[in-house]
């Protein structure tokens, strides 16, 4: 027995079958949009934030560069400033911890900036650097002002004691120079001494002549008083009698007057007990023209000059 034919699907259906085809076509191309889609916005979000985190460490990466500047030229102010308190072991330990700290933190910089993409690890490895110079700078500040306080309190100390040796030195000085005075004064204590020195020119026989031109001798008298002070025994006395040209009239040899030698125009040898001697005489022959005018007369002994007095003969 025959079978009779399939009978084709209705157009209906055949309608149905191609819409569905449609829809699941749609659907899948709009489901690989959406996952494509997902995929590139998830790409650029994260893009976007490897962006905002490297910028983050470029701008951290730059404060700190600023930060150890700034810590560096605070170490250059410290260093002078040590200079002048610290002693040099201090100086060379603590410049050497610093030292290294620095070539580090350049050393990381250097690093950084050669890096297109910088890290988070590499940027807090610069932060623990910079606060290693950061505490050693603390370091130097605690230290700088511990030796200006000992270096103050030194001054101090020093002052009070320059004080107390100017005052000491005040005394002493003021105790040498009462003792100089005192020796001195104790010196010219221990000095002969002349009173009433005299000059006259005499004539041929000895008698006062009232012309100086006429003279044949000229007689210096003089007394040596009382003096208990000065040392007993003989005494040799040196007369200057000069012109009134200035021109020593002399004669007499010479004799020692502090350290050099000068020449005189006579002198005289007296016993002196300490008691007075009245009347000294001293002669000196004339041996040269005389002219009226001022003469002086000048008295020595014992390195002394014990008088200088001026006359006026016609």
């Amino acid at each position: 027995m025959e079978q009779s034919p399939t009978p084709s699907p209705a157009p209906q259906n055949r309608t149905l079958l191609w819409i569905i085809i449609g829809l699941a076509t749609v659907i899948v191309g709009l489901a690989t949009w959406f996952i494509i889609s997902s995929i590139s916005q998830k790409k650029a979000y994260e893009e976007a934030v490897a962006l905002k985190e490297q910028a983050e460490l470029d701008l951290q990466q730059q404060e700190l560069e600023a930060d150890y500047d700034a810590l560096n030229s605070e170490f250059a102010i410290f260093e002078n400033q040590r200079r002048l308190v610290m002693d040099d072991s201090v100086k060379r330990a603590l410049t050497e911890k610093y030292e290294t700290a620095r070539l580090q933190v350049e050393k990381l910089q250097q690093e950084l900036k050669n890096q297109k993409n910088k890290s988070a690890r590499e940027i807090k490895k610069l932060k623990d650097e910079i606060s290693t110079l950061r505490n050693l700078l603390r370091h130097y500040v605690e230290e700088i002002n511990r030796l200006n306080q000992e270096n103050a309190a030194l001054r101090a100390e020093n002052s009070e004691v320059k004080a107390q040796n100017e005052q000491l030195s005040s005394r002493v000085a003021e105790t040498s120079r009462k003792n100089e005075v005192l020796s001195e004064r104790m010196t010219l204590a221990e000095k002969l001494n002349v009173t009433g020195v005299n000059l006259m020119p005499l004539n041929k026989k000895g008698k006062q002549e009232k012309k100086v031109a006429k003279a044949r001798q000229m007689r210096v008298t003089f007394t040596i008083p009382q003096n208990n002070s000065t040392p007993v025994g003989e005494k040799t006395i040196y007369l200057r009698l000069i012109s009134p040209s200035g021109q020593l009239l002399g004669g007499g040899g010479s004799f020692g007057f502090e350290g050099a030698s000068l020449e005189c125009s006579a002198k005289k040898v007296v016993e002196y007990a300490g008691e007075e001697i009245g009347g000294v005489t001293i002669y000196w022959d004339v041996n040269t023209a005389l002219t009226p005018g001022q003469y002086t007369v000048e008295l020595f002994a014992d390195n002394y000059r014990l008088a200088s007095r001026r006359f006026d003969l016609k």
